[in-house]
């Protein structure tokens, strides 16, 4: 049995410039600003403390933290890790504390993604107060990308106690409660956050969004569109340094009752497994894939 796994908890994102991702964060996106020093920027798109931290210095990297249910909880994860031969580190009490964590151990997984796993991670006293009505309502998932899809599938599964709920070609959609999916990887070259995804109450937001941000001369990466796998409608688009930011309303929960029957789906690496309102992304990631099919299609036949 691997990693008891709560919830995801946050992203740390490396930034060439801390006040252009800022502004990005709060004007654009509509994350609140929770905290800033000289290194970090805390924000929120929820009611939990942060969800999102810009760090200084696009090299200070990407890392992705999950939550366990307790003290006990996370040295339990830890022996099992070092069990199964992945080296785990016990954060230091500034590392702690920048995290706002009673607990944390950190690790990799096959690719060399940067893992976080906290116990008591702060709380706040505050209602999530948006800098622009973005209609927001939490942090769901992340992207990541994988260099071996099928062996970081396996390191999430029985490290992590994820589940697959659907396969785009290589790439599973994992979840670790009844959200479809909190972990999504694709194929790539090289490690690190791929998009960061945050909820929003409707559609009427995802449409409302795609207007302001076009008129904010943001470039749009994929959407508006309805995704096939988890049936969420949603809308990507560019950040600073590049990073994929997503809107999405109305995903998919499998329920402990749908869990009794339910069975992933393998979707075949084709545009209208991404999208099947007819949308193309301009995600290098995600046209990879449907690439990849194209390819294989005429030997497949």
């Amino acid at each position: 049995m691997g990693a008891d796994l709560h919830d995801i908890s946050y992203v740390r994102i490396g930034a060439s410039d801390l006040d252009e991702s800022v502004e990005f964060a709060t004007r654009i996106l509509g994350l609140e600003l929770v905290d800033r020093d000289a290194t970090c920027a805390y924000l929120r798109g929820d009611n939990r403390d942060h969800n999102l931290v810009y760090t200084k210095g696009v090299n200070s990297g990407h890392v992705l933290g999950f939550e366990v249910k307790s003290m006990e909880a996370l040295e339990t994860a830890a022996v099992m890790f070092e069990q199964a031969g992945v080296t785990v580190r016990h954060g230091t009490s500034e590392e702690r504390e920048q995290r706002r964590v009673g607990g944390l151990i950190t690790i990799q997984d096959p690719t060399g993604n940067n893992i976080d796993l906290v116990a008591r991670p702060a709380a706040s006293g505050r209602r999530y107060f948006p800098t622009r009505d973005a209609g927001i309502t939490d942090f769901s998932h992340v992207g990541l990308r994988t260099s071996d899809p099928r062996q970081d599938e396996a390191f999430y599964t029985r490290l992590m106690s994820a589940k697959v709920s659907d396969w785009i070609g290589d790439a599973a959609l994992l979840r670790i409660d009844e959200v479809h999916h909190k972990i999504a990887l694709f194929p790539s070259t090289y490690a690190g956050v791929q998009h960061i995804n945050f909820q929003t109450e409707s559609h009427d937001d995802i449409m409302r969004s795609w207007y302001f941000l076009r008129d904010n001369n943001v470039r749009i990466a994929f959407g508006p569109g309805r995704h096939p796998t988890s049936g969420a409608r949603f809308l990507y688009f560019y950040g600073p340094d590049g990073m994929v930011y997503e809107y999405s309303t109305g995903v998919r929960l499998i329920t402990a009752e749908d869990e009794k029957t339910y069975v992933p789906r393998q979707f075949p690496k084709a545009k209208a497994s991404f999208c099947s309102w007819g949308s193309v992304p301009d995600i290098s990631e995600f046209s990879a894939v449907v690439k990849a099919g194209e390819k294989a299609a005429p030997h497949a036949a």
